[in-house]
């Protein structure tokens, strides 16, 4: 399936170091090319012929999205380190230079492919009654109604700008999608320049009227250019074409800010002036126009891509709204936690009866919501803290933290301002927060707070007790109905403690203690991983069952991978899922033979983070130790952020999270990509005698533990002994 070249060169097991020598640098995967192996995952979906034609096409604009922030950020950050001049050595040895020079190569062969899908996928929707038309697609009766529709709904918003002395070269925003002209004037014979920004707020595709009960589209620009005349009046048109820019969205702290608020606030505004990063231009534009925009807006041969048209494919997800649910996935609606709803939907009552694991977005995110909305209208409850990372527009969390507020409740939230794409939601959310009386706190200028947290505390009988809420995920009410995620409710004491010293940090710089149940980055979370895998290796030298399952969306930190290689090499039997970036190479001879690494990618985007340790009885086991967690394995989210490791203990929760949530995505070979050593990665298939497992659509139509209790174990034993004769094999 896989065409791909690897940007990095072949691993050996010569290149395997001896304990004590200097390693090589090609044990790691280098980071951006993984990315993009990652994004090639996700355009596989596009085309799977076991998905629906319209999420099909959805997969193909999440592909292409997800290529605009990589340019924005990463390409962003590479170009920024070539231009300072700045030559450090990645992981894998290679300098900023190479490396860029690596992914633009990778990017243009993966664009390529994304052209090649779109027009697959354009063909396939036209066979089901959904067109796409150009100018020759259209009759009479068409085009009357667009010049119509274009006098009425598109001409009044645009803006022709000549390019001439008078006349500079405007500036055109992140993403911006442009035409540009090459114009003659009838009359005096003169050439021109010209361009036409067309604005964020028209959509890209315009719905014709209904014809034999086919959906028909006709793209803007393609509109724009039927009537032409009419912003160029008394021109004619020698030469056209689109192209958009990518430019640098990043945004750098400075340490010494006084104001954390007023920082982001104009770095926001920065922002949309990034340094452009990527020129994008149709084919049909002509070179000479192509160069005069490349050479106005200065940027290198190597950063422009020439396109087959349309460009911005991502936008062609406007389409899916069609109403043909024949082509989509059936819709799901989540269940609402079975425990809740036995005890009248009192949050507080399930909670105090036994810890409670919700399985994201197989159960409602509602209960969360619930949880803090009971909190603030009790009148028993006295405070409540709560970091919020990433949150909807509308949130129902916020609103929750406000009515507490106003109902004389004590009010902390920790609003994380460097939330990447959501500062200035955050930052809109925290005055709103600020003027009903929370305490607002900001986090750290070099640190994030990454951690999803929630405390608590109620007056029960006399005494204080506090209900905890730790998540994997983000509190988003809408992306919880898409990202798998963990929410752990929970009233142990200990936990409980844990989780207030962290805020104590959070809002008084009171560092974590050593002996805290829960681990947190930046102090103690590597280690207490590390701790686990080394255990592990006195399990296998001692001749005792030694295994290690880890699920995460990416593994990059060095120490974490040479931890997880001497394990390998000790006998450790290691099953990583990890949905994203992985710059560990599996199954490399004398380095990772007994390392298996697989990527799931599915209607839902794996999110939540699972560390599971067999502590000398193997994978699963009642006497496993087992982690949920806020942290990818990340140098950032390791060494740069707040983040929580949380262990879970109570016996039905610990069977859910190990014998239900990590053994459905063991076995998962339906929605699985196998991560080869090079970097890359080839669809799964079931082996012989091996039946085929669906680990979403599994969770679907199963309820969880959390519910009843035993829904999964008539499965189980089947399943697990799958899992053993894969491993033999």
């Amino acid at each position: 399936m896989n065409e791909l070249k690897p940007v990095t060169s072949e691993f050996t097991a010569a290149s395997a170091p001896a304990s004590g020598e200097e390693r090589h640098p090609d044990r790691f995967v280098n980071r951006e090319f993984s990315w993009l192996q990652f994004n090639r995952r996700v355009l596989a979906q596009a085309r799977n012929p076991n998905h629906p034609l319209l999420e099909r096409v959805r997969f193909l604009s999440i592909s292409a999205a997800n290529l605009d922030e990589f340019f924005m950020v990463r390409v962003a950050g590479l170009a920024g380190q070539v231009r300072e001049g700045i030559a450090t050595r990645s992981a894998d040895g290679r300098t900023p230079e190479e490396q860029l020079e690596q992914v633009l190569m990778e990017v243009a062969r993966l664009q390529d492919d994304q052209q090649k899908n779109h027009s697959e996928l354009v063909e396939k929707m036209r066979l089901e009654g959904i067109e796409i038309l150009r100018d020759e697609g259209l009759n009479a009766k068409d085009k009357k109604w667009l010049e119509e529709h274009f006098m009425e709904a598109i001409f009044p918003v645009l803006t022709p700008l000549s390019i001439d002395p008078a006349h500079p070269f405007p500036f055109i925003p992140n993403l911006g999608f442009s035409m540009a002209f090459q114009l003659r004037h009838l009359r005096e014979k003169e050439d021109m320049n010209a361009l036409l920004r067309l604005p964020v707020t028209l959509k890209r595709f315009i719905e014709l009227p209904e014809k034999s009960r086919k959906s028909r589209f006709i793209a803007l620009e393609n509109v724009v250019s039927l009537f032409i005349a009419k912003l160029f009046p008394g021109y004619e048109i020698k030469g056209s074409g689109t192209f958009r820019i990518i430019r640098d969205s990043d945004i750098e702290v400075e340490e010494e800010a006084e104001d954390l608020v007023r920082l982001f606030e104009s770095a926001l505004k920065r922002r949309r002036r990034g340094q452009v990063i990527r020129i994008e231009f149709d084919d049909e534009m002509p070179g000479e126009l192509r160069e005069f925009v490349a050479t106005e807006l200065s940027v290198a041969a190597n950063r422009i891509s020439v396109l087959k048209a349309p460009l911005a494919i991502n936008q062609i997800s406007e389409i899916v709204s069609v109403p043909r649910d024949d082509l989509k996935f059936p819709p799901y609606n989540p269940r609402f936690p079975e425990r809740i709803r036995e005890h009248g939907g009192d949050c507080f009552a399930a909670i105090r009866e036994k810890d409670i694991v919700v399985h994201h977005p197989y159960e409602s995110f509602d209960v969360v919501v619930q949880f803090l909305r009971q909190a603030s209208l009790d009148p028993e409850v006295v405070a409540i803290k709560q970091t919020l990372y990433r949150t909807s527009n509308d949130s129902p969390i916020v609103r929750a933290l406000i009515e507490a507020s106003e109902a004389g409740k004590s009010v902390t939230a920790l609003v994380e301002l460097k939330a990447r794409f959501d500062e200035e939601a955050n930052i809109r959310w925290a005055r709103d927060l600020e003027r009903a009386g929370v305490q607002v706190v900001f986090g750290f200028i070099e640190i994030k707070t990454h951690a999803k947290m929630s405390l608590v505390v109620r007056r029960e009988d006399g005494r204080l007790r506090s209900y905890v809420h730790l998540g994997t995920g983000n509190y988003h009410p809408v992306t919880a109905r898409i990202y798998t995620d963990l929410s752990y409710f929970t009233t142990d004491p200990a936990i409980a403690r844990d989780v207030a010293h962290v805020f104590n940090f959070l809002t008084g710089y009171a560092e974590p203690t050593s002996d805290m149940r829960l681990a947190i980055s930046p102090f103690s979370l590597r280690n207490r991983l590390i701790d686990h895998i080394e255990a592990e290796i006195g399990f296998a030298r001692a001749g005792k069952p030694a295994q290690i399952w880890l699920k995460m969306n990416s593994l990059v930190d060095p120490a974490v991978i040479d931890a997880l290689y001497e394990a390998s090499a000790a006998g450790v039997e290691i099953d990583l899922v990890v949905r994203g970036i992985c710059c560990l190479r599996p199954q490399v001879p004398g380095l990772s033979d007994n390392i298996r690494v697989k990527s799931i990618v599915g209607r839902f985007l794996e999110h939540s983070r699972i560390y599971c340790f067999g502590n000398g009885h193997g994978l699963p086991s009642e006497e496993a130790i087992v982690y949920i967690s806020s942290a990818d394995l990340m140098p950032r989210n390791l060494d740069r952020r707040v983040e929580s490791l949380v262990p879970i203990t109570n016996p039905t929760v610990h069977e859910q999270v190990l014998g239900q949530i990590m053994v459905g995505n063991i076995m998962d070979n339906q929605q699985s990509f196998e991560v080869m050593p090079d970097g890359t990665s080839r669809r799964m298939e079931p082996e012989e005698g091996e039946e085929p497992f669906n680990a979403q659509e599994y969770f679907m139509t199963n309820p969880s533990l959390s519910g009843r209790g035993d829904a999964l174990k008539s499965h189980a034993p089947r399943r697990i002994a799958q899992i053993k004769r894969r491993k033999k094999a």
